[in-house]
C-alpha cells in the first residue's frame, strides 16, 4: 500500500487474514520495500560475425565468448544484477529525497548518485513518483486475498478492516521507525506525492468495491460496495496519518504499535456496528 511496505525494512511480510484482535500475522505475502515490476527488456548483446568462408561442411562454430558468458550466467544472474541496480537507484533516491525533498531532486541527480545513466532510472521507474510508491502496491493483492479467504459469516468490513489494522500496526516495529519518519517527511513535503497517494487510495478503493460487488451480485450503480470499500480505505488512511503524526512527534516502537491497534479497533467497531449511534445530536 502507500507508505507501509516502503517504510518497512526488507523483507517484512504483511499480515494475512487475522483470526482475532491479537492474532499473529499469517504466512508472508512478500510485500517488501523492493517490489519489482516489469521493465523494458534490455537490448541483447551483439553476436560476433563469422567472416571466413567454409570450403566444406564443418561442425557448428563455437558460441562467441559474449554469448557463452551470457548463457552461463542464465536469467537468474541477470535478474539479480537488475534488482541490484534497482536497489541502488531506490537507495540513492531515498537519500536525496531525505536531504532536499522529493520535488527539489531531479532524476538525473538520482542517476548520478546511483552510478547509472538517466535512461536506466526511467527503465526501472517510468515516473518519478514510482521511486516512492509502487505502481501496483503489494498490499493490494494481500488486502483482496484477506477478503476472499475470510471465514463464513465474517463481513467484508471485519476481514478487510482487521487486515488494515494489522498492516499499519507493523509501522510500530522498532525496525520501521526510521523508515516511517523518513517517508512521513518526504510525503508531507511534496504535494505531488500527496496527490499520487490519494490516487492510489482511490484505485485500491475501486478494486475492493469491485470485489465486493462481484461477491454480492450487486447491480451496477448500487452504492453499498463502494461505500463499504471507502469505509475500509478511510480507516487505512486515518491510521496511516496517525502513524505519521505520532512518529514525527517522537513516538515509535511498542508505544506506537499499541496506539495504532487501539485506534484501529475503535475504527473497526464503528465499521462493524454502524454509525447510527455515533455523534448523536444532544
Amino acid at each position: 500500500m502507500t507508505g507501509v511496505a516502503h517504510a518497512l525494512p526488507r523483507p517484512t511480510p504483511l499480515p494475512g487474514p487475522p483470526s482475532g484482535d491479537d492474532a499473529a500475522p499469517a504466512a508472508a505475502v512478500g510485500a517488501t520495500i523492493r517490489a519489482v515490476p516489469s521493465v523494458a527488456r534490455e537490448v541483447a548483446a551483439p553476436v560476433e560475425t563469422q567472416h571466413a568462408a567454409q570450403p566444406e561442411p564443418v561442425a557448428a562454430p563455437a558460441t562467441p565468448p559474449r554469448r557463452r558468458r551470457s548463457a552461463e550466467q542464465g536469467p537468474g544472474v541477470r535478474e539479480q544484477k537488475r534488482q541490484e541496480t534497482r536497489a541502488r537507484i531506490v537507495d540513492a533516491a531515498a537519500e536525496l529525497f531525505a536531504e532536499r525533498g522529493f520535488d527539489a531532486v531531479s532524476v538525473l541527480e538520482i542517476a548520478r548518485r546511483a552510478g547509472v545513466v538517466e535512461k536506466t532510472v526511467f527503465n526501472h521507474f517510468p515516473v518519478k513518483e514510482g521511486l516512492v510508491f509502487d505502481a501496483d502496491p503489494p498490499m493490494r493483492a494481500a488486502l483482496l486475498d484477506a477478503v476472499r479467504r475470510r471465514p463464513a459469516g465474517e463481513s467484508v468490513s471485519a476481514a478487510a478492516g482487521s487486515f488494515v489494522v494489522g498492516a499499519v500496526s507493523l509501522l510500530g516495529s522498532p525496525e520501521a521507525a526510521s523508515g516511517v519518519r523518513r517517508m512521513a517527511r518526504i510525503i508531507r513535503g511534496s504535494r505531488t506525492l500527496q496527490a499520487r497517494e490519494r490516487e492510489i487510495l482511490g484505485e485500491l478503493t475501486d478494486a475492493l468495491a469491485a470485489l465486493i460487488a462481484e461477491e454480492t451480485g450487486a447491480r451496477r450503480g448500487q452504492v453499498e460496495p463502494w461505500l463499504a470499500a471507502h469505509a475500509v480505505l478511510g480507516l487505512y488512511a486515518s491510521l496511516l496519518e496517525l502513524a505519521r503524526d505520532r512518529v514525527l512527534a517522537g513516538v515509535h516502537g511498542p508505544e506506537l504499535a499499541a496506539e495504532l491497534r487501539r485506534q484501529g479497533r475503535r475504527g473497526l467497531s464503528l465499521l462493524q456496528f454502524g454509525l447510527a449511534g455515533y455523534a448523536k445530536s444532544r
